[in-house]
């Protein structure tokens, strides 16, 4: 039996301050989710949950997403086998948005690309023009490989 959310309150004080989790599913029934290292607190990946991903994510302690240029729902680590153990799960103010804190095992690696992050390249100014600079960070493992569709 999937866990179910109770409806979300109307009401500022219960929504903020009360003791009842009932996150706010946008318009297309999704929160962001924020990612990061349980013990180091490197920001690993930012994605979305519907319903279904954020009530496996709280039965299983292992983070599930909704992909949303694939249209499904996604266990991290199912083809990868990196998978994020959830350490510590919170949510924001209005609880329109989680974190997620947690250990990745297999590789150590969050990103498709086979990184550890997916924030590995940095936003510059050059000649009027905004650029990406990689910070040298060096995949993990070969995500061609381990992707690989047969």
């Amino acid at each position: 039996m999937t866990l179910q959310f109770p409806a979300t309150s109307k009401e500022k004080a219960a929504l903020e301050e009360g003791g009842v989790f009932t996150p706010r599913f946008d318009a297309n029934g999704l929160v962001t989710a924020v990612v990061t290292d349980a013990a180091d607190g490197m920001l690993l990946m930012v994605a979305h949950m519907n319903a279904e991903a954020l009530a496996l994510t709280i039965e299983t302690g292992i983070a599930h997403y909704w992909s949303r240029s694939r249209g499904s729902l996604w266990k991290k680590g199912e083809t990868s086998g990196n998978f994020q153990h959830v350490v510590e799960l919170r949510t924001d103010c209005d609880q329109d948005a989680v974190w997620l804190r947690v250990k990745v095992t297999g590789h150590d690696a969050t990103c498709h690309t086979g990184r550890r992050s997916c924030f590995y390249r940095m936003v510059g100014l050059k000649d009027g023009v905004a650029t990406l600079s990689a910070d040298g960070t060096q995949p993990l493992f070969d995500a061609d490989k381990v992707y690989r569709k047969e």
